[in-house]
């Protein structure tokens, strides 16, 4: 069981929108292609059932990633993300849609990032993440550090922080 501080569990029960970056985050960061120039992605199953936990709980998931490709497409809807924003260079723009779609503060909106292209969104999150294995930069910022690194539980750890601090339980949501 997670032990959780009374200020970061505040931050995390206030939470009504989660946004993650791809490259780092769901996956490890390896970008492998095929002569072809198709591309092969990894995801951690771990990390998509606590997704979709969060979907079912009622808080709006969402990614928003730099690069382009159809395999996001495919794991988005296996997982229930339900905004994507790919080809998005400009995250803070992306989140600020996404913070007026839904009539949010940024204070309800959780940012899950590692590299530099993330700062600028994770400064305006309420609930800062990344992966141990983030770039400096980004930890630095984040009120969150997964002790995992990305693509290999990460996500987990944020969903499962978000589900705790709200009093969610797996066997409240699991036959939803």
């Amino acid at each position: 069981m997670m032990n959780i501080d009374l200020q970061l569990k505040t931050i995390a029960s206030n939470i009504k929108l989660i946004a993650f970056d791809v490259d780092g985050v769901m996956t490890d960061g390896s970008l492998t292609f095929f002569e072809d120039g198709k591309e092969f992605k990894t995801f951690n199953a771990k990390d998509g059932l606590g997704v979709s936990m969060l979907s079912k709980s009622g808080v709006i998931t969402a990614i928003i990633t730099a690069r382009k490709s159809p395999i996001v497409d495919l794991r988005a809807r296996m997982i229930d993300i339900k905004e994507v924003y790919q080809n998005e260079k400009n995250k803070v723009k992306a989140i600020e849609d996404l913070r007026q779609k839904y009539d949010l503060n940024y204070s309800q909106i959780a940012y899950v990032g590692d590299d530099l292209i993330d700062i600028e969104v994770l400064k305006l999150t309420g609930l800062k993440a990344c992966p141990k294995d983030a770039v400096c930069e980004v930890i630095d910022i984040c009120n969150f550090v997964s002790s995992k690194e990305g693509g290999r539980g990460a996500v987990r750890e944020v969903c499962d922080l978000i589900l705790k601090s709200k009093n969610i339980k797996f066997s409240d949501i699991v036959n939803q």
